[in-house]
This record gives C-alpha cells, sequence and structure tokens, in this order.
C-alpha cells in the first residue's frame, strides 16, 4: 500500500512539472535566455515553484487514506454490539413484563386492562429504528471482520449467521404474535404461543452476539 501511495504520489509531481513547464519555453519553443526572458515569464516560474512546494506537502493527507475515520466506525461498531447484547439480555430478564401492556382505565376484548403484545420484541432486536444499535446488526458485525482472528473465523461468520436467522424468526413470530387475536380460530392463548416461540428465538440471538463478543474480546 506504501509503495502504491507513493508511485502516485511521484506521478502527480511528474504531471504538475509537465503542465507548468510552458512557462519556461518561449511562444517560438525555443529556450528563453537570462537577458530576453520577461519578468512576467520569472514570476510565473516562482508562482510555479511555491505551488510545487505547498503541492507536496499536501500530496500525502490527500493520498494517503485516513485511519480515524476507519477507527471510528469500528468503535461505534463495537459499542453497537454490546449495547444490543445488553438490551437482549434486559429484554430477555423481563419477559413477561416488557411484552406485556396494560391499559389503565380501559378493558381489553376480554374484559381485563393487561395483555400480551410483541411489539418490544421487534424493537429489541433492530428492527423498528435505524437509531436501534442492533438496526442490521448482521452488517455491523461484518464491518469487524477484519479484527477477528484467522483460528476464530469460522466461529465468527457462523455465529453471524445464528444471529440473523435466529432475529429474523423471532422478528417473524413476534408479526404472527401480533394477529393471534384477528385470525380465525384465535385469542390470547394464539398471542402468547408466538411470543413464547420467539423467546427461543431471542435468546439464541443473544448467544450469538456473546460468541462474537468473545471473539473481538469485548465486554459486557
Amino acid at each position: 500500500m506504501k509503495r502504491k501511495t507513493m508511485a502516485i504520489y511521484r506521478l502527480i509531481l511528474v504531471a504538475l512539472t509537465l503542465s507548468e513547464c510552458s512557462a519556461w519555453i518561449t511562444p517560438n519553443n525555443q529556450p528563453e535566455t537570462g537577458a530576453t526572458r520577461p519578468k512576467a515569464q520569472t514570476k510565473d516560474r516562482r508562482e510555479f515553484l511555491s505551488s510545487l512546494v505547498i503541492g507536496s506537502a499536501m500530496a500525502p493527507s490527500l493520498l494517503v487514506p485516513s485511519t480515524a475515520a476507519a477507527a471510528t466506525q469500528d468503535q461505534k461498531d463495537k459499542e453497537n454490539i454490546v449495547k444490543g447484547y445488553n438490551r437482549l439480555q434486559y429484554l430477555l430478564d423481563n419477559w413477561e413484563a416488557e411484552t406485556t401492556v396494560c391499559k389503565t382505565g380501559q378493558e381489553t376484548t376480554f374484559g381485563d386492562k393487561c395483555e400480551r403484545t410483541p411489539v418490544k420484541v421487534m424493537e429489541y432486536l433492530g428492527f423498528k429504528s435505524t437509531n436501534d444499535p442492533l438496526f442490521k446488526a448482521d452488517a455491523t458485525m461484518m464491518r469487524l471482520k477484519s479484527s477477528v482472528p484467522s483460528d476464530r473465523e469460522m466461529d465468527f461468520f457462523e455465529a453471524i449467521d445464528a444471529f440473523g436467522q435466529n432475529a429474523e424468526e423471532a422478528n417473524s413470530m413476534a408479526f404472527v404474535s401480533s394477529w393471534g387475536e384477528a385470525n380465525p380460530g384465535g385469542g390470547k392463548d394464539r398471542v402468547r404461543l408466538f411470543i413464547e416461540r420467539s423467546k427461543k428465538n431471542v435468546i439464541v440471538s443473544r448467544d450469538s452476539l456473546k460468541t462474537v463478543m468473545d471473539i473481538l474480546d469485548l465486554k459486557p
């Protein structure tokens, strides 16, 4: 990479030199002598040399890719993985409370004020907001593949695959659950059934994130 950058740098300097050489040649393509060279031409040469020096100083910063932006993105991705893992752990620790909504002063169809809801499952898995730490989490983890030790690459990719499959399935189960009462033969038991099925997928999703964190040496 360093050799390629230096080669490009040299080519730019050659191009700059060739493009400005006309300032040193007369219109008849004859080299000027010290006695006949106009003052304007001397000024052009000085301006050219000045611009060449400035260009040489700026070239490295233009050609060498900035590592600061990449490092910032890596750090953000790692933080999102940890945040996403902690959020899933919280969801599982408070599963009943997080998947239940109580309507104050308003009874449900079956006469009570509380009912199970799958919306939180979708939210915690990053399917409801682009600002969620697990939004497109598989892509987030893939961006960190360069940090994976060579002997853990297979485990890393398998964990990403397992997360993607189970997150999608949990989201699907939660969506089906949201229509449990509306479907023919449906009811609260059907809503609860699909919510509990989605919980199994959430557990695998959390465990997959933990595997990725262990590989990347990230702490909860």
